[in-house]
């Protein structure tokens, strides 16, 4: 793959200024990166978006619009979420830009990797966060947490180009040789829910009081960064259990 970086997408979920989706897909182009996936814009086809935009038209006609986070990374064997926050009830793994450039660098092209970008007053709903692997942050003046979107789109995809451009060529993954291929978003949210069935099935799971169950798994596997065949033969196992338990009872 001649370009790295097109294994890196970037995605804005429910942008409120049209003008802020034109500033990232221009700061997105000046970087290199060229995937721009949408989530439920305020406003897309805005004179203000193209205007802003300056040229990166091409990145617009492209955007890939989306109704949900879980649909919009479907093919990402990575989520990288940004936050400003850090004080959350559940941690997530924690990156500063310039190590989340550096993990992108180290991870392309072998994996799709995604970095997710909030609404511009709230960031990102817990919800959302299941679904991320990591979470990364820009180090700011403590007395002043205030960074616009398009900025911090440009930052981390400078940080991105940067170490992609500082790594030595070595013979890592591509894309679809052997059996080491990470298991897409996709592929995990098919397990998560699996594994949510059979443990509530086998009744170690509450449904009317889960607590942070499925939040903590999702973070234990999340980390393990297990491949597609691990995926299967994990659901696999899951699958002989909901057997067994079906068993028993017909018996």
């Amino acid at each position: 793959m001649d370009n790295p970086l097109d294994s890196l997408c970037i995605v804005m979920i429910q942008t409120s200024h049209p003008g802020n989706i034109g500033s990232a897909a221009r700061a997105m182009k000046t970087m290199g990166v060229n995937d721009l996936r949408l989530i439920q814009p305020n406003k897309f086809n805005s004179p203000e978006t193209s205007a802003l935009a300056s040229g990166a038209d091409d990145i617009l006609v492209a955007a890939q619009h989306f109704d949900t986070l879980s649909a919009a990374v479907a093919d990402c064997q990575t989520v990288i979420g940004t936050s400003a926050r850090s004080e959350r009830t559940v941690s997530w793994p924690q990156l500063a830009a310039r190590q989340c450039g550096e993990f992108v660098a180290e991870h392309l092209p072998s994996r799709k990797i995604a970095l997710v970008f909030g609404r511009e007053r709230s960031g990102l709903s817990n919800e959302e966060l299941e679904h991320c692997h990591y979470l990364a942050h820009i180090p700011m003046a403590k007395e002043f947490f205030s960074l616009n979107i398009a900025a911090a789109v440009q930052l981390f995809c400078y940080e991105c180009r940067m170490a992609t451009q500082a790594k030595p060529e070595s013979s890592s993954l591509q894309p679809g040789d052997r059996d080491d291929i990470p298991a897409t978003s996709e592929v995990m949210e098919g397990f998560y829910q699996h594994l949510e069935t059979t443990l509530t099935d086998v009744r170690y799971l509450d449904p009317e009081n889960p607590r942070l169950l499925m939040r903590r798994m999702r973070r234990l596997f999340g980390r393990s960064a297990p491949t597609q065949n691990e995926v299967s033969m994990l659901r696999g196992m899951l699958a002989a259990f909901q057997g067994r338990k079906f068993q028993r009872r017909s018996s």
